[in-house]
């Protein structure tokens, strides 16, 4: 199938780099239909492609940006997009809740997991762990983390031989990082010892999987901390010198969300797009094709949610699509934690 591809340089409200892909349509007169996403087009191409064949009189636009850009956008130009994708999940709720998203009222809709759901405008249609990457380097030397717990020892053991070989996420800068910092600081009472650890051996800290992912494929990282799982394993699969790392300790889950926007330009294409990301067909091509991990009760298997239980079982923390997100997102109890991560990680500019 043809598509075309290309860079822009979004101008609102920040100054960020987008790629595109478009599916032209086949008709003179195409229904249109605008999708942006916090989800790398290596990964949604196949869902891209499946619907774009199922209903090629749509002519079809995926814009892929990071998590915070995307919420920001969107709140600049809530009339721009049809679909939003985010797994930044409190930010996601709070759009739902604030009355940015439209109900889908389709038989799919009515049937999909109440778990997966907020009212019927939000959905959850992946099941994505939160892992750890490590060279083969490190393994050999000092043995594989396979446990917070352990990870904390092995910092602490080689802090000298392993400063500046660590890389995970900033929770100031990423919705993601930030994200996954606030609820392993609920779950683990020793989560600001690793925190402290993690200053301890210099760790660098960026915006995505995907420069965690580079730097560990080049060398310059032995240990990447909080990748998302389904970026991970694409990578380390096709690396015999990187192993991906499930804590059994306990692992957090997030789930890519969707929903339509109330101000949508082309409501009944969005409609059917959305329609298409939580049906059997739909799920079945991210089962299949991608590392996403399908949620639909029907699928079971390679590429399930339910293979991901059967296989680490209670390890798996998935977060609670409720409003308990919101709290997260408390102005106050941002800043504190943010303040604390700061002081915890022992820099003061967390940002670098």
């Amino acid at each position: 199938m043809k598509h075309l591809v290309a860079l822009f340089v979004l101008l609102f409200p920040l100054n960020v780099i987008a790629e595109v892909v478009h599916y032209p349509a086949d008709t003179e007169r195409p229904a249109q239909l605008v999708v942006h996403g916090a989800l790398d087009v290596s990964h949604i191409r196949p869902l891209l492609e499946d619907f774009h064949r199922r209903h090629p009189h749509i002519d079809l636009t995926y814009r892929n940006l990071d998590t915070l850009p995307l919420y920001r956008r969107f709140l600049a130009s809530p009339d721009k997009a049809d679909i939003l994708i985010s797994s930044a999940m409190p930010w996601q709720y709070r759009l739902a809740n604030d009355g940015h998203a439209r109900p889908l009222d389709t038989p799919g809709a009515q049937d999909w997991p109440a778990w997966a759901r907020w009212r019927h405008e939000l959905f959850a249609f992946t099941f994505e762990p939160i892992v750890m990457v490590v060279r083969r380097e490190l393994v050999e030397r000092y043995g594989r983390p396979d446990s917070h717990t352990e990870l904390l020892a092995t910092l602490r053991d080689h802090r000298d031989e392993l400063s500046g070989r660590v890389v995970t996420y900033d929770p100031q800068r990423s919705g993601a990082g930030y994200t996954y910092a606030i609820e392993e600081s609920r779950l683990s009472p020793r989560y600001w010892d690793l925190v402290t650890a993690l200053g301890d051996v210099d760790t660098s800290l960026v915006d995505t999987t995907g420069e965690m992912l580079e730097g560990l494929s080049e060398g310059r990282y032995w240990i990447g901390y909080n990748l998302l799982g389904s970026y991970a394993r694409r990578v380390v699969n096709a690396d015999p010198d990187l192993e991906m790392v499930v804590p059994d300790d306990y692992t957090l889950v997030i789930q890519r969300l969707a929903f339509m926007a109330d101000q949508a330009p082309h409501p009944s294409s969005a409609a059917h797009f959305l329609d298409y990301l939580i049906s059997e067909a739909g799920q079945g091509v991210i089962a299949e094709q991608t590392s996403l991990g399908a949620v639909h009760p029907a699928l079971s298997g390679p590429g399930t949610a339910d293979a991901w239980r059967a296989e680490h079982g209670n390890a798996l923390r998935p977060l609670t699509l409720s409003p308990g997100l919101l709290a997260t997102l408390d102005d106050l109890k941002r800043q504190a934690l943010l303040t604390r991560w700061r002081r915890e990680f022992g820099r003061e500019d967390a940002s670098r």
